[in-house]
């Protein structure tokens, strides 16, 4: 999916405030006392992203913290031989950038919308001023930041597979992260064609897989995405 530039100005143009509803689907936003939530709340602005627009790009400054209230998102990057590298897909729940917004750096990685997708940003000030008085929302991008890291450890890991069927599993598995992804639950709502974007295969290898993993009785297939049955079976289907 060839990505589409859009300028931050651009996104701020089209945002909005949020309906009850989307702050009701912000998972850290409960966590917070009544000031600090009605502060933070006031704040969260509302975008819908195309299908192939760039929400983030490299090198531009981290000026909101990024949650996905519906839709998918792909994170990704460029190897130095010009080759893309996905770093993982961002399901509905999901908020990213945590480590770049508190170093207020700029981005090391797009993010890129597979489809149409509803975000929801926090501004960068907001979220310091949230750091530094709100106990219940730094023990929620402690626990954010621990397990992204073991995310990305097993994604350098789903890398140097060579079994398509593994790959497939493991980053399906990824996606079902009920701490990372909240909003999940047990259906992910994805296309074949989206899961090969993220996976790096074609849309007939992932068909083939998924076949497999459900012969396994791993997952089921269902109109418009992939129900989890053993999560556990699925995270460690062999290489």
């Amino acid at each position: 999916m060839k990505p589409v530039a859009t300028t931050a100005q651009a996104l701020q143009r089209r945002a909005r405030v949020p309906t009850p509803r989307e702050l009701d689907d912000i998972p850290w936003l409960q966590t917070l006392d009544a000031q600090e939530r009605a502060v933070a709340a006031a704040d969260v602005r509302v975008v819908q992203v195309a299908a192939g627009e760039l929400l983030c790009r490299v090198g531009r400054p981290a000026t909101y913290w990024f949650g996905v209230i519906d839709g998918l998102l792909k994170m990704s990057n460029d190897t130095e031989m010009g080759v893309p590298i996905t770093f993982t897909g961002v399901p509905p729940g999901g908020w990213f950038g945590e480590g770049t917004v508190i170093k207020r750096e700029v981005y090391r990685y797009n993010i890129q919308a597979l489809r149409k997708s509803v975000v929801a940003g926090l501004d960068v000030d907001t979220f310091h001023w949230l750091l530094e008085r709100s106990i219940p929302f730094n023990h929620f991008i402690t626990q954010q930041l621990n397990e992204r890291l073991g995310q990305f450890i097993a994604a350098r890991e789903i890398d140097r597979m060579t079994d398509a069927d593994a790959r497939v599993a493991r980053s399906l598995a990824a996606l079902f992260h009920p701490v990372l992804y909240p909003g999940v639950g047990t259906l992910l709502r994805i296309t074949q064609q989206e899961l090969g974007y993220l996976v790096g295969l074609s849309r007939q290898r992932v068909n083939e897989a998924l076949r497999a993993l459900q012969a396994r009785d791993c997952i089921r297939i269902e109109y418009g995405g992939v129900r989890v049955i053993d999560i556990h079976a699925l995270r460690g289907v062999p290489r």
